[in-house]
């Protein structure tokens, strides 16, 4: 204990004086060398760093490890998640009973370890695995990770890529994909949030399967109509719009957390008479009010209006009585997300929580003392020790187990207004 303290102390000492010096002192060309050991220095940190983290253990009353280090080191959970994969894969690992087992990429370890590999890197070789089929043997793997640790050293990510393709290729010459390798690589994904002007972008791999049937819907509904004037794209978009909006609401799809699978939105009085500003959905989307209007009237969709100035729920328009259901719609509408701080889960993956004092333990399922969490941060009342409590203005407070450095308070995440201090939106 005492050693790595004193170690890390020298470590910032040095860090000062580098800070501190000058690099203009040196000749021009010289700079570029100085500026070379400095970036080896730091991925030698970023390799101890990552081997530490396979020494790391939970203790009594502490969470999975990766959601204590995101708020410890203050980065996201994906990020702390991927540097624990990171360090599974490019460390020397021990065994339960005490035996010390090389790393998953050997090479690519030994590389990173030494200070030779930047993340970028680290990426390209773990993507080439990662594509590569299962029937590709364990000898030519393991030549192919160490020739792409080798050229790694001597390349940038970008050339190194380069090289990955080309040796994907010769290791599957005919381009044979099993049902499993194709199922692997399916998936749809957000990339990123809303843009400014509300559009989205995603990206999605779709099977042979899927893009059949989209095919087949799209010859019928994205063919162009006589005096057409959109293109290709805006067809199928509009195609697979109408393919969703048929179908939200509809019974046959059953309940989501005990609600109709359908659209739950949040307004204000004045926005909806002026018919201006935004709507926000239960899954964080902002709607354009006009958007929301016409929407209105096709589908059945739950719509929450509030008194833009004091905030009170003025109106739940629903297709049917939900009963106790019309609480969730109205906590969705409310608070949006998941109210754990930081936390991006949107309303729809939410659970009801209760604030003060859980069900099971005598709470009263009382709208006020209600509120959101997801899965995962539900799990950290119950299991591991956090509290909650509902403040004076409604906002859900989450407090950390003593002892554990994690950060607690309230999220504002679902509710940008907060951030510029317009604290009477919804």
């Amino acid at each position: 204990m005492g050693s790595i303290v004193a170690a890390l102390d020298a470590l910032d000492a040095a860090i000062e004086r580098v800070g501190a010096a000058d690099i203009e002192e040196l000749p021009p060309p010289e700079r570029f060398v100085a500026l070379e050991r400095l970036e080896h220095a730091v991925r030698r940190q970023v390799a101890i760093s990552h081997e530490q983290l396979t020494r790391v253990e939970r203790y009594e009353g502490c969470p999975p490890i990766p959601i204590v280090l995101a708020d410890a080191l203050r980065i996201s959970r994906a990020a702390a998640k991927r540097r624990m994969r990171d360090a599974e894969q490019l460390a020397p690992r021990t065994t339960l009973t005490g035996e010390q087992l090389p790393p998953l990429l050997p090479a690519t370890g030994k590389a990173w370890d030494a200070g030779l590999l930047d993340g970028e890197h680290v990426r390209v070789i773990q993507k080439f695995f990662r594509d590569l089929p299962d029937h590709v043997g364990p000898v030519e793997i393991e030549k192919a990770e160490r020739t792409l640790a080798e050229h790694a050293q001597t390349m940038r990510p970008d050339q190194l890529e380069k090289i990955a393709d080309r040796l994907a290729v010769h290791l599957n010459p005919d381009g044979k994909y099993s049902e499993e390798d194709r199922a692997r690589k399916r998936g749809f994904l957000w990339c990123g949030g809303q843009r400014g002007d509300g559009m989205s972008v995603g990206k999605l791999v779709a099977d042979p399967q899927l893009r059949s049937m989209l095919e087949a819907w799209f010859a019928k509904f994205a063919a162009p109509e006589s005096d057409d004037l959109r293109s290709h794209g805006q067809r199928q978009h509009d195609a697979l719009s109408r393919l969703v909006r048929d179908r939200l609401g509809d019974p046959k799809l059953g309940q989501h957390n005990g609600l109709p699978v359908t659209m739950i939105v949040t307004t204000t009085l004045q926005d909806l008479q002026a018919g201006a500003g935004h709507a926000v959905t239960a899954g964080g989307i902002l709607l354009p009010m006009t958007d929301l209007i016409r929407m209105a009237t096709p589908a059945n969709h739950y719509l929450a209006v509030f008194d833009g100035v004091t905030g009170q729920s003025l109106w739940l328009g629903r297709s049917k009585r939900l009963a106790s259901a019309d609480q969730r719609i109205m906590l969705l509408a409310k608070y949006r997300g998941c109210t754990a701080p930081g936390c991006t889960v949107p309303g729809y993956n939410s659970q009801v929580h209760h604030a003060a004092k859980d069900w099971k333990h005598g709470g009263t399922t009382d709208i006020d003392d209600l509120t959101l969490a997801c899965r995962c941060d539900n799990l950290l009342v119950e299991n591991e020790g956090w509290t909650t409590g509902q403040l004076s203005n409604g906002q859900t407070a989450w407090h950390p187990p003593p002892g554990v450095p994690l950060i607690g308070g309230t999220n504002d995440y679902h509710h940008p207004e907060r951030l510029l201090g317009d604290e009477d939106d919804p």
